[in-house]
């Protein structure tokens, strides 16, 4: 018998990432992008705010410009970037607009949630367009932040943007879309014996030694940087749930409090 979860999900950041946007031979899964709009449309017109946090920006570009590899010099990847965002807005406003779901652009850097003039400015921005009932898009802003570009600092990524987003902003929960079904306490690659872990109540050291890995060519993320997003909503008083985001409708069933995917906190 299924334990339905009792979840407050009045203010939702989702985060999809890069695997979920990008086939892996490259070209745009055009498919999920329009789920997902769907999903976050019929959320907004039940009432709930919803702000989206999309990896994707260097996939989509390298699809766009015909290219199989990541450039390796920081001047042609933020390029790169700077080219596959504004191809990917244009997809998401597209898709969006045949839901009548109007969108918002938000490209950040972590400093700004540093100085408290830009930190207050962007809280406002945010809070004037859930206001407005406009759907914030959000990305790191790769063309002039350079951490998560193939470097040695991994901080810069979407999924610690997502956690410090929706810390910020007061979420109640944040909902990570990625390539695995959840959080196992193994590698399901390479250990078939690792079991899915509906809960986890507290990220602490064995919870990070249980974490491996690394992403794909298109994006930056990895189970450590998930664990750490966990850690910080749940230090937030929030929760987090990690899922499977192949189909992205599978929103609906984690709002429904079905068990899916791992719920932290």
């Amino acid at each position: 018998m299924k334990v339905m979860r009792k979840l407050k999900a009045k203010r939702v950041v989702i985060k999809v990432g890069t695997s979920t946007l990008v086939y892996p031979d490259g070209s745009i899964n055009l498919r999920a992008i329009d789920q997902l709009a769907f999903v976050i449309s019929a959320m907004r017109h039940r009432g709930r705010e919803v702000v989206l946090v999309s990896s994707g920006a260097i996939g989509v570009g390298l699809n766009y410009m015909g290219l199989k590899q990541r450039p390796k010099a920081i001047p042609e990847q933020q390029a790169i970037a700077a080219i596959g965002q504004t191809e990917l807005i244009s997809i998401y406003k597209e898709r969006f607009a045949i839901y009548e779901q109007k969108i918002g652009q938000l490209l950040l850097t972590r400093d700004i949630f540093v100085y408290p003039k830009s930190h207050h400015n962007v809280l406002n921005t945010f809070e004037a367009l859930l206001k407005q009932n406009v759907v914030p898009i959000v990305n790191e802003n790769d063309t002039v932040a350079v951490d998560e570009l193939d470097h040695e600092t991994k901080f810069g990524d979407n999924d610690q943007l997502s956690a410090i987003v929706a810390t910020n902003i007061g979420a109640d929960l944040l909902i990570m879309l990625s390539d695995i079904d959840g959080f196992y306490d193994g590698n399901p690659n390479a250990d078939a014996q690792a079991q899915l872990l509906a809960h986890v109540g507290k990220v602490d050291q064995r919870t990070y030694e249980l974490a491996g890995g690394s992403g794909s060519r298109f994006g930056t993320g990895g189970m450590v940087t998930k664990l750490k997003a966990a850690e910080r909503m749940i230090d937030a008083h929030g929760q987090m749930i990690l899922a499977n985001g192949a189909d992205p409708t599978i929103i609906f069933q984690i709002l429904a409090g079905e068990p899916v995917g791992t719920l932290f906190g």
